[in-house]
């Protein structure tokens, strides 16, 4: 791209905007400096922006989004057809397994949930389409890191700031990518409580009619009831059915 095409104001505004997050759901112009980069002045003015537009409340002193700012990932949703074919599968698997069932896509070291039919509550946080999780240690992340060639999954870890959740986060690098390498040969991946104590889910691959990966689908279950060597067993037959379903459909 051309120096001359970027548009580096509209490029703050939307740093601004990833600023907020479930932990940060309201900050002052001096805490959005901070966590973009940029000098108070332009922050300031990039928040005032996002008010004067409704896209920001702003009580004096600290900001925070409005629902209004759901229109842009709604643009996304709306423009791909992807997340609309994929929730009436989503929904009968879920109701089989009576497990709940997720598809996310990857956006950079996240994956992003797209679509979700949720059974049961199987983690502290509630997730929903919109949703973002590091690809690292969540199955649906294993499995679109390892569609990706080796080079690009590495230089994805390299960018990723691999901090343990639990004490069976795999952090270490060589070991990510010896996982991905397995994750590649066998076609799904399982997560034993490396996101989330208490929480195993299994993954696979969302491929569409030219063989390409989109999508990954996944089934997560409480440890529990459910340990992770019992993942495969239980719900690998079911989720590459649902796979299998959708592959004609996507282009």
């Amino acid at each position: 791209m051309r120096e001359t095409d970027f548009v580096s104001g509209f490029a703050r505004g939307l740093k601004v905007i990833e600023a907020f997050g479930e932990k940060t759901p309201r900050l002052a112009i001096a805490d959005v400096s901070k966590a973009t980069g940029l000098d108070r002045a332009t922050a300031r003015r990039c928040l005032l922006t996002l008010a004067e537009l409704g896209y920001a409340d702003y009580d004096g002193k600290f900001f925070s989004l409005t629902p209004k700012i759901l229109r842009l990932g709604h643009a996304y949703l709306s423009a791909t057809p992807l997340p609309q074919v994929v929730q009436p599968y989503l929904d009968r698997l879920a109701e089989e397994v009576h497990q709940s069932a997720s598809a996310s896509v990857l956006d950079g070291t996240e994956v992003v949930y797209i679509a979700r039919a949720s059974q049961k509550r199987v983690m502290s946080i509630n997730l929903m389409p919109g949703s973002r999780l590091p690809a690292y240690c969540a199955s649906m992340g294993r499995v679109l890191l390892a569609a990706l060639p080796e080079n690009e999954a590495r230089q994805l870890l390299e960018k990723t700031s691999l901090a343990a959740f639990t004490p069976r986060t795999k952090t270490e690098p060589n070991e990510l990518l010896e996982e991905l390498s397995k994750v590649r040969q066998q076609g799904f991946a399982i997560i034993d409580q490396e996101l989330e104590l208490g929480l195993c889910s299994i993954a696979v691959p969302l491929k569409n009619d030219r063989g390409i990966t989109v999508a990954a689908l996944n089934i997560g279950a409480s440890a529990a009831s459910i340990s992770a060597d019992q993942m495969a067993h239980k719900f690998l037959e079911p989720l590459q059915a649902v796979a299998n379903a959708l592959r004609p459909l996507l282009r």
